[in-house]
């Protein structure tokens, strides 16, 4: 008999005639051990986490076993899993937005996650309160018990999350993607904060990632999944170092990577910002929101100036609240600017009339972070692409069915995927159509948003050398927006470096991530996780050389 925390036994979780979504998996998760589950979307990741938290829904068939400390979870009782769920066995979100009660004070939601398992009074439970909000290292915790979720960062709400979870001393936590929305610097606060908690109560962690350089850090074992199935299980230092199966391979050869000492070229023939005619102009733009019930102004762009030369990808990095999304809302001219102009090939959109800025906007295309959200769901595919054609009128309707086919192809999608709706594809297809929608004008300008971050790592990888092909075939710039320095430096010619809305350091890319400059630019490289169990997070900044 496994004397494992947890013991997943032939695991199989059917849903209806399809095939299974889990097809008989077995691992164990030891007591104060971290074991990763990695695999792409689909893979079964998540729907076994599921299980073991006696969380399946009625349309789930399970078989097999899954035990808790001995304690069979399926097929238990909804009055045996509520003594379990919180007191053995706590879950973290993704997003911490779905954990918090928006209209609840912190100390009110932490008193009644305490009072769930223990029968103590209020007082009693507000001390544990604060005691918990001090254990996951918030500051200020006597004051910050009594705020409301939307006036904590992103990080604070996931330490409060992480509080929840932690309120009646589990045995087991499940870590179900608790660090993909954060910025790298707060990613690695967490993680730290988990691993520190881990050690004092020997707690046991199921973490469910597609990173791996935050399995790389964090897990003693790793297991892949893969349609259901596990290809692979180990030591995390053994599979990284000699993974057997091929997939278990692609999946660590699609990790994006800080570099390793050498140059970087920028694209081939790329203006740089010293050509004459730049295509995008920030010239001292700023962008203050007024005081509003009874919060002070915020400056969200301080003073910025950049400028990008045709055909060039200037990548923009820097923390949540930095300023990246709202200079790239400006510079499609959706945000007013309070000072400053933005010039768009010599025309100043924040001066320009209403027809004349439609007019600058079909050679200016957007690419969003989620596609599920920037794809009208009621629309088939052929529409999505078809729509800035609609819009500006351009061509008949057979010549503008000719052009969607032609865009579908260059972003290697069948033609049978054009009357589909969004719904019936992928994430990965998805983003392939935001991308053939915002090509479809021929821009000579795209504002990436974030545009890979809600992919897995080998979609990931298949979408950004897209990108990168498609980028260098026709020559457009590219302000690409993103919190993950390594995709960044993979496409990007320069970057800039945003804090509190300013600009502290410009530069190539390559020489801005092995040689920063400015210290904030250094810790958001040594925040990185490095895809490498072998490489201690605290020394990753020694593992770039620079050549002078």
């Amino acid at each position: 008999m496994s004397t494992a925390l947890l013991s997943v036994r032939a695991l199989r979780i059917d849903f209806g005639p399809a095939p299974a979504a889990v097809g008989g998996i077995s691992f164990d998760v030891d007591r104060g051990k971290v074991v990763a589950l990695v695999g792409e979307s689909g893979s079964g990741k998540s729907v076994t986490a599921r299980a073991a938290l006696g969380l399946l829904p009625d349309t789930a068939t399970a078989t097999g076993s899954v035990t808790l400390d001995g304690r069979e979870i399926l097929g238990a009782s909804d009055s045996e899993l509520n003594r379990v769920r919180g007191a053995k066995v706590a879950l973290i979100f993704q997003e911490p937005q779905h954990a918090l009660n928006p209209v609840r004070r912190i100390g009110w939601q932490l008193r009644e996650a305490v009072r769930a398992h223990r029968k103590i009074s209020a007082a009693a439970a507000r001390a544990m309160a604060i005691e918990l909000l001090t254990q996951v290292e918030i500051p200020d915790p006597h004051r910050r018990v009594d705020y409301f979720p939307h006036q904590l960062s992103g990080g604070q709400k996931q330490r409060v999350a992480i509080a929840l979870a932690l309120a009646n001393d589990p045995d087991l936590l499940v870590a179900d993607e608790p660090t993909t929305a954060l910025d790298v610097t707060v990613q690695a606060e967490i993680l730290a904060l988990l691993d520190r908690i881990r050690q004092r109560t020997g707690m046991g962690v199921l973490l469910i990632t597609h990173n791996m350089g935050v399995v790389a850090q964090c897990a003693d074992r790793v297991v892949v999944m893969r349609g259901g199935e596990i290809v692979e299980t180990g030591d995390t230092y053994a599979l990284f170092d000699t993974p057997e199966h091929p997939y278990t391979r692609a999946l660590l050869a699609a990790v994006p990577r800080l570099p390793e000492g050498g140059d970087h070229g920028s694209v081939d023939g790329a203006d740089t910002e010293s050509d004459a005619s730049p295509v995008l102009e920030f010239d001292q733009v700023s962008v203050t929101y007024p005081a509003r019930h009874g919060s002070p102004a915020f400056r969200a762009v301080a003073s910025v100036s950049l400028t990008m030369g045709h055909g060039e990808v200037l990548g923009l990095v820097g923390e949540s609240g930095s300023g990246k999304t709202t200079l790239g809302r400006v510079a499609v001219g959706l945000e007013p600017v309070t000072g400053g102009r933005v010039l768009f090939e010599g025309h100043d959109l924040t001066r320009i009339s209403a027809r004349q800025l439609r007019e600058c906007r079909r050679d200016i295309a957007v690419v969003q972070q989620d596609p599920a959200t920037s794809l009208d769901p009621r629309l088939t595919i052929a529409a999505s692409i078809r729509e800035p054609l609609d819009v500006h009128r351009v061509g008949s309707a057979t010549e503008r069915r000719r052009r969607v086919l032609e865009l579908l192809d260059a972003v290697r999608l069948p033609a049978a995927l054009a009357d589909r709706l969004p719904h019936q594809l992928s994430g990965g297809q998805r983003q392939r159509v935001a991308l053939a929608r915002a090509l479809a004008l021929r821009p000579r300008l795209l504002i990436a948003d974030e545009p890979t971050s809600a992919l897995d790592v080998s979609v990931q990888a298949e979408v950004l050398a897209l990108f990168t092909e498609i980028q260098r075939d026709l020559r457009f710039a590219c302000l690409f927006i993103s919190h993950d320095l390594a995709v960044v430096h993979q496409v990007a010619d320069r970057v800039a470096v945003l804090r509190s809305g300013a600009v502290i350091e410009l530069g190539p890319v390559h020489t801005v991530f092995t040689a920063p400059g400015h210290p904030h630019t250094r810790a958001l490289v040594d925040a990185v996780p490095v895809p490498d169990p072998a490489v201690p997070q605290h020394t990753a900044a020694q593992r770039t050389t620079v050549t002078v």
